[in-house]
C-alpha cells in the first residue's frame, strides 16, 4: 500500500482546557460540528484512527485510549495511542483545529516519507529540525506544521512510527516517566521536516473563548461560509457528494429567471437527491438540468418575440 495512504491517526484529546474554564473542549462546535470531528473529517482515510481522552461520541468508528496517569500530558497521551496503531506512518493532531484539511494532511504524509536527498513540493528544501540530517536516500522520521510566526506545531504532524516509538522509550528512560513531560523532550531527538503554513489556517487552534469565537466568525465570512455550510450539511446527512457550489449556484439561478422562482431550490434538491439515489456525478445532472433550464427560457424568449411580433400593428 502506498505510504500515503497507509498511516494510523492519532488525536489528542485530553487536557484540562483551563482557560476555556474546564470546558470539554474537542466537544465545543464551530459551524454547527465538534471541533473533534472537524479533525477526523481531515483524515478519513488512516487505517485506524485513536482518540486518546475521555470517551465522547465521533462522526466515525474510532478506538478509544486514557493516557498513564489520566491528564499526564502529551507524551503519555501519545504513547497510549500509539500503542493500538500498527501503520509506518502516524499522523498526530490536536483535537481543537478547526480548519485542518485534507490537503494539509497529504502534504504533511508526502513530506514524512519522502527521503532526505528528495525535492520539497515546489523545489528547493524545507529545513529541518532536531538532530542533524543524516546520508542521504535515508527516510525522515516525520514532518511537522510550521505557522507564518515560524513557531513549530508538533500535534499537527506526520511521523514515522518507529522512531517515535524509539524516542519516546529514551525519553522514559532518561526521565523514568513521560507523565508531565513537554514535547520537546520529544522532538529533539527526531529529525523532522517543517511544512509551511503561510497564513495560520490549519495550524489555527482554539486554547480561548477568544479562538472560538474567531473560528466561528471566520467560517460565516462571505468566501468560506457556503463551502463550509455545505461540508455541515453533508456531514449532518452522512453523505459523501463532490459539490461544485459555484455550478449548482448558477443552475439555482438560470432555474429561478428561466423558470419560476420556486424552481431554484426544487431543482437543487432533485440534483441532489439524484445522485444520492443513482450513484451519479453532481457535475453531469447539475450540467443537464442547466442545459434544460436554458432550453426553457429560450423557448419563453422565443415566444414573447412571437407574441410581440403578431400583436405589432402593421406600418
Amino acid at each position: 500500500m502506498d505510504d500515503l495512504t497507509d498511516y494510523d491517526t492519532i488525536v489528542l484529546a485530553g487536557g484540562a482546557a483551563r482557560r476555556l474554564g474546564g470546558a470539554d473542549k474537542p466537544s465545543l462546535s464551530v459551524g454547527g460540528r465538534p471541533l473533534l470531528d472537524r479533525v477526523l473529517a481531515a483524515c478519513p482515510d488512516a487505517a485506524i484512527t485513536v482518540v486518546v481522552g475521555p470517551r465522547r461520541p465521533a462522526t466515525r468508528a474510532v478506538v478509544h485510549a486514557l493516557e498513564d496517569p489520566p491528564g499526564g500530558g502529551p507524551l503519555a497521551a501519545l504513547d497510549a495511542g500509539l500503542r493500538h496503531t500498527t501503520a509506518p506512518t502516524v499522523l498526530v493532531l490536536s483535537a481543537d483545529l478547526p480548519f485542518l484539511t485534507a490537503a494539509t494532511v497529504r502534504c504533511l504524509l508526502e513530506a514524512a516519507t519522502r527521503t532526505d536527498g528528495a525535492a520539497a513540493p515546489g523545489g528547493g528544501s524545507v529545513p529541518h529540525v532536531g538532530r542533524a540530517p543524516r546520508d542521504g536516500g535515508t527516510p525522515r522520521d516525520g514532518a511537522m506544521l510550521q505557522d507564518a510566526s515560524g513557531r513549530d506545531q508538533p500535534l499537527v504532524a506526520a511521523y514515522r512510527a518507529e522512531p517515535l516509538r524509539r524516542e519516546l522509550a529514551r525519553v522514559r528512560a532518561e526521565h523514568g516517566t513521560l507523565a508531565g513531560l513537554p514535547l520537546r523532550a520529544l522532538m529533539a531527538g527526531l529529525l523532522l521536516e517543517r511544512v509551511p503554513d503561510a497564513t495560520t489556517t490549519a495550524s489555527f487552534d482554539c486554547d480561548t473563548w477568544e479562538d472560538i469565537s474567531a473560528a466561528r466568525a471566520r467560517i460565516r465570512e462571505h468566501g468560506n461560509v457556503l463551502d463550509e455550510w455545505i461540508t455541515a450539511v453533508k456531514a449532518e446527512l452522512g453523505i459523501e457528494l463532490d459539490v461544485d457550489t459555484a455550478a449548482l449556484l448558477d443552475l439555482a439561478r438560470d432555474a429561478a429567471h428561466g423558470v419560476a422562482r420556486p424552481a431554484a431550490p426544487l431543482t437543487t434538491f432533485l440534483i441532489g437527491y439524484a445522485a444520492g439515489q443513482q450513484g451519479r456525478d453532481v457535475q453531469e445532472l447539475t450540467d443537464r438540468a442547466a442545459a434544460l433550464a436554458n432550453r426553457w427560457a429560450a423557448e419563453g424568449a422565443a415566444d414573447a418575440d412571437a407574441t410581440g411580433a403578431e400583436t405589432k400593428p402593421a406600418e
